[in-house]
């Protein structure tokens, strides 16, 4: 698969009467706007192909359904009085942009030297970033719009499974809501785990669906984590850090661990 058939392949894939596609050849990219709008996505058609290689036809239908939903999302018309129960933080990585296409800043606060946090609107199959733009016109406070979407990630629940590995257990949180990363900013959730944990509490985010939570009792557990984040990470459709966290005191910190055994 050459950039020309995926590029072919996602244009008949994304074409329709309100939509206007174009393609960057300098960067490989591929755009499609909505034309009532004037907003659009642009897709970088090298990242879709290395993961055809993977995964094959479920890469492009991946990429397809989140670009429909993403460009409904940005046709509905947002009001946050009725969004309240609605709005969420979501973490991405630092390196993530800190504004929308059309150079609107998101709210955005920082987080860890890895990660930030972004707040969105959930809006069923896919969620909005919220923005400067669009809190201008509600109205709404970045405080407020915190609280609430601190609030809101308290209330989802927290199921976990468990795993042994060398002595070392690790309990994921995967539920695919879109917010399993956003637990980690519960703190009430993590201080409980803390109490159960009898090594050292590590944490992970590779990715926006899931949370990797670690009790690790000795070296062979930091060798674990390290290749579980990488792989989750280099798996994940929203890849946010391959580094892990200790959680002490209820703080984070980001350690790079150098595995060993495999």
């Amino acid at each position: 698969m050459d950039s020309r058939q995926m590029r072919q392949k996602l244009e008949s894939r994304l074409a329709g009467e309100d939509r206007l596609i174009s393609y960057d050849r300098e960067k490989d990219q591929l755009r499609i706007e909505s034309q009532s709008t004037g907003k659009g996505i642009s897709i970088a058609i090298p990242g879709v192909i290395a993961k055809w290689h993977v995964e094959k036809d479920k890469a492009i239908d991946e990429i397809v359904y989140y670009v429909q939903e993403g460009l409904r999302a940005m046709e509905n018309t947002v009001d946050l009085k009725e969004q309240v129960k609605k709005i969420f933080p979501v973490i991405r990585s630092a390196s993530f942009p800190a504004e929308a296409e059309e150079g609107v800043p998101f709210l955005t606060e920082d987080h860890t030297a890895e990660t930030k946090i972004y707040y969105a609107i959930d809006m069923g199959k896919t969620y909005r970033l919220i923005d400067k733009r669009i809190m201008e016109k509600e109205g709404w406070s970045a405080n407020r719009i915190k609280e609430m979407a601190l609030f809101n990630v308290r209330s989802l629940a927290t199921p976990l499974k468990e795993d042994q590995v060398a002595g070392n257990s690790f309990y994921f949180l995967n539920t695919n809501d879109g917010y399993d990363a956003s637990r980690i900013l519960n703190k009430g959730f993590l201080n409980e785990m803390e109490k159960q944990i009898t090594g050292t509490m590590v944490l992970a985010v590779p990715h926006q669906d899931v949370l990797i939570i670690a009790d690790i009792r000795n070296d062979r557990g930091y060798d674990v984590i390290a290749q579980m984040a990488m792989s989750f990470f280099a798996s994940g459709r929203v890849p946010i850090t391959a580094l892990s966290f200790l959680y002490e005191d209820g703080e984070l910190e980001p350690i790079f661990i150098l595995g060993k055994n495999k």
